[in-house]
Parts: C-alpha cells; structure tokens; sequence
C-alpha cells in the first residue's frame, strides 16, 4: 500500500472536518465524503466511475446506492490520466470534476473537457527555473530522463530552448512511456549508458506517476554519484525491500510553493484508529507499522499496541506528516466546493425559502457557474485553480533530499524561484545548506570538457556539442580572450 496515498484521504478529512466546524461556511449543513481507491487500468476506472453515477449495485464500499443524492462534485488524481478517464464520463452528466495532480494541457482543453478543474498551478516558467540552477553551479552537461507523452515533448522544447540560450548541452535523452514495464526496460536496457555518461546531473521531469516509477527502477541501479534533479513533486515511498534511499540523496527538487499547514500535523497526530473506527485502513496501518494485534472478537479491534502510537512517529521515509503538494491542492479543491455551495445556498434561499426543514436537493451541473466563479476569482486556500483560464505562474521552493545518517529521508527546503518577484530577486538558493551525494566532497562539476587554460583556444569538433571541445594552442601573436 502507498502510504502517500493515505495523506490524500487525510488531507481530504482534514479539510471537511475544518469546514463542518466553522459556524460561517455552510452553516446548518454537514459535508461527507466517498473514497474510491480506483486500481490502475481504464477497464476499472470506466467500470468503477459508471457504477458509482448509476448507482446499479450495492457493491460499493461506503456507497449506500439506494441514496437519491450524488455527491455535488468529485475530486480525482494525482495521475491526469486517471482524471481523463474519468473526466470523460463524468462530463456526461456534467458532474463538477476537480483534479489534484500535477497540471496537464490535455485536461484544460475545454472542448473535450468542460467540467474539470484543475488546481495545480502551470508549469511555464519550470525550464528556466531549472537552466537557472543549472548555470548557478555552472552545469553545462546534464542527462534528461522524460515520459514519452505529450508533456515530454513540451518540456522538451522548452528546456532544449532555454538551456542552448544559456551555453547548456544534453548529454543524453531518455523518454520513457508510463507504464512499469516500460521504466522496468527503458531503464534497464541504458543502466550503462547512465552510469557511464560523463553527465553528473541527471534532470528527470513528469508528474508523480512517472518520477516514482523511473525512481524506483532506478534505485536499482544503485547509482550514487550522480546528482539528480527532479521537476516534480516527490515524496519518498519506501515501504517495499527493493525501494533505497541512499542513490537520492543529495537530490535537488522543485515543488510548488504552498501554506505550510501546522495545523495539519497537528490534525495527523491525533489520528488513530479509534478515532475514526469506520476507517477500515487504520487498523491494518497500526498492525503493521505498532506491531499491534486484532482482537479475537472483532477485527476492528487492536490489542498490545504501542503506547501513544501515531503517524508523526514514524520515520519520514515512511510517512511525512507535513502536507504535501498534492495534500494541499485536495485541501484546496474541498473549499473551492465548500464555497461554490455556500453562495449558490444563498442564491436559491433567496429564490426559494425553505420550508418546514426542507433540504436543498440539486443536480451537480447546477454548482458549474458557482465553482468557476470561486476558482477564477478567490484564492482558495492562497491557490489559484484554473477552468479554461490562465493559471499564475507557478512559484517554486527548491528542496534538497537529506539521507544522512541512513533512513533519514528528510527534504529541506535551500532554494526558491518566483517569476513575479522583483528582478534579481527571482531566483535565491542557500548553498552552505545543500548536502551532495555521498560520491562528492565539494560541489559536483558537470561539464563535457574542462575550461581552457590562458594560451589555449576552444576546437569544437565537427558534429559534437558546443559544450565538448579540445583545447589547442593559441597561434603565435594570439592570446585567448575567454576560459
């Protein structure tokens, strides 16, 4: 099980439970939720989705079909394809759909799908923020693992763009397609190409799906002198034997900037299972990670458990009780809808009163003009989403992966880049933090070819990149003006 997956339905709790106690927000209205955890293959995704808008079986667990009311809206991720999928459906009956993984161009086609919202931030300004950490150490040879999809070819283009601009070369290019069996032979099949390059730093880009999949494979390799540069969100998974920390560490990463949410960690150490006894994950999680018992009577319940055992304790390799970056768009997304249904509330009391405590029953598609106007007008949760709109521009906090003394597993942040912040100012990183694989004793070089010294010239050699060079005398009465 992914424990990752676990904080979504956290986060998600989290956020209904703050709404339903403020007296402000609908109030006389209680929020609940569904959970579906949609195994991974369009035939369950499609089969899983239809069943729950038809309501044809009972089947469902903590879905009551008999119930005439559909939730008002449906929060989906953190694959976008997973979303497509779904999105496809639900756009059928117009049902509100709000995504929480990483931003896709495909989902913000608006003809195709006219009843998603994404709240994830755009990545436009990713690659120069990227070529900027790249010229702060003066790398100039650097490896590019990518997915072989749409999002590749974007990034693609605007990383070759910026990084020729700026005197970079790419040492070698890897687009992989999304599937296991595909990080498994792509990854594999170039183990030495990987290891061999002269490339020290390896940027990898694509959503969570894709870099956890090429990371897992890669740890495999065990490769521990390369430094990684990862353009997405990562949260280490290391439940399973073959998953390592000790490759990453030194890792630099580019996350979205959001809140920090002490009041969540707060909310993640009290949770338990006897707290939220309807919770059927629980009690599996403290059997295995408590080394506590079932009862004889009742599976639910847990004997000879570890005194004051909570989430927070765990090693953050396996669990990290701060919000994550998808954490935060689900909290986001929950008070998009909590508002959306709070002003059209108001609006149908003013058309209708209710009378003799009448509930407001609704179709979904009727939340449309509502949700839209939340997202495009208010910061939710200090977080602007996007509907066919233009997202703002992305700010990035760069964070460096710690895995020392082994286990450790922490990220801290070093860094951040704004595009909107005053110019000199877009770009800061706290270099005496950084900790760099364990291969280096001071920061890594990677170049292709060393500077010339005073007296020598550059010879590109025809059909190599401009980043590798011989150095040749200069001719007599020369003198070379640059290193």
């Amino acid at each position: 099980y992914k424990f990752k997956n676990y904080q979504f339905v956290l986060a998600l709790v989290f956020a209904i439970e703050e709404i339903n106690r403020n007296p402000d927000l609908l109030p006389n209205t209680t929020i609940g939720y569904n959970i579906y955890n949609i195994p991974y293959t369009e035939k369950n995704i499609l089969y899983r989705v239809f069943l729950w808008c038809t309501g044809i079986i009972n089947h469902l667990p903590n879905y009551d079909c008999g119930h005439k009311r559909k939730s008002p809206a449906v929060l989906t991720g953190p694959s976008w394809s997973v979303s497509a999928h779904i999105g496809t459906f639900l756009q059928l009956y117009k049902i509100p759909q709000v995504t929480f993984g990483s931003f896709d161009s495909i989902l913000n086609d608006r003809h195709t799908f006219n009843s998603i919202y994404q709240m994830a931030p755009k990545d436009t300004s990713l690659s120069l923020a990227i070529v900027l950490l790249l010229l702060h150490f003066s790398w100039s040879w650097v490896g590019l693992i990518l997915p072989d999809d749409h999002r590749g070819t974007q990034i693609l283009l605007d990383l070759r763009e910026n990084m020729e601009s700026h005197g970079i070369c790419i040492a070698f290019l890897k687009m992989i397609s999304g599937t296991w069996n595909a990080y498994f032979n792509a990854l594999w099949k170039n183990m030495e190409m990987i290891e061999e390059s002269s490339a020290n730093v390896i940027v990898i880009y694509g959503d969570i799906i894709f870099v956890q999949g090429s990371m897992r494979y890669i740890t495999q390799l065990f490769v521990a002198w390369k430094v990684w540069v990862l353009a997405s969100s990562w949260d280490v998974d290391t439940h399973t034997d073959s998953f390592m920390l000790e490759p990453f560490h030194g890792s630099l990463i580019f996350s979205h900037h959001h809140e920090e949410m002490v009041e969540f960690i707060n909310f993640v150490q009290t949770v338990n299972p006897y707290k939220y006894p309807e919770d059927n994950y629980l009690p599996q999680f403290w059997h295995l990670l408590f080394n506590c018992s079932f009862s004889k009577f009742d599976c639910q319940l847990l004997e000879n458990c570890q005194p004051n055992a909570s989430l927070d304790l765990l090693p953050r390799h396996l669990f990290d009780p701060a919000m994550s970056e998808e954490g935060y768009n689900i909290y986001s997304a929950v008070y998009a809808v909590a508002y959306s249904l709070h002003e059209m509330n108001l609006q149908e009391i003013q058309i209708q009163p209710y009378a003799n405590g009448e509930k407001m029953v609704f179709s979904p598609w009727k939340l449309h003009p509502f949700l839209k106007n939340t997202i495009m007008k208010r910061n939710v949760g200090r977080h602007t989403a996007t509907h066919g709109g233009e997202n703002l521009d992305a700010q990035y906090d760069i964070l460096n992966f710690w895995n020392f003394p082994s286990g450790l597993g922490l990220k801290v942040k070093v860094g951040t880049y704004s595009l909107n912040a005053q110019q000199g100012l877009q770009f800061s990183l706290f270099e005496q933090m950084i900790q760099w694989p364990i291969a280096f004793t001071k920061i890594p070089q990677s170049v292709c070819s060393e500077s010339c010294r005073p007296g020598f010239r550059k010879s590109v050699q025809e059909g190599e990149a401009t980043c590798c060079f011989y150095c040749t005398p200069c001719a007599d009465n020369e003198i070379s003006n640059e290193t």
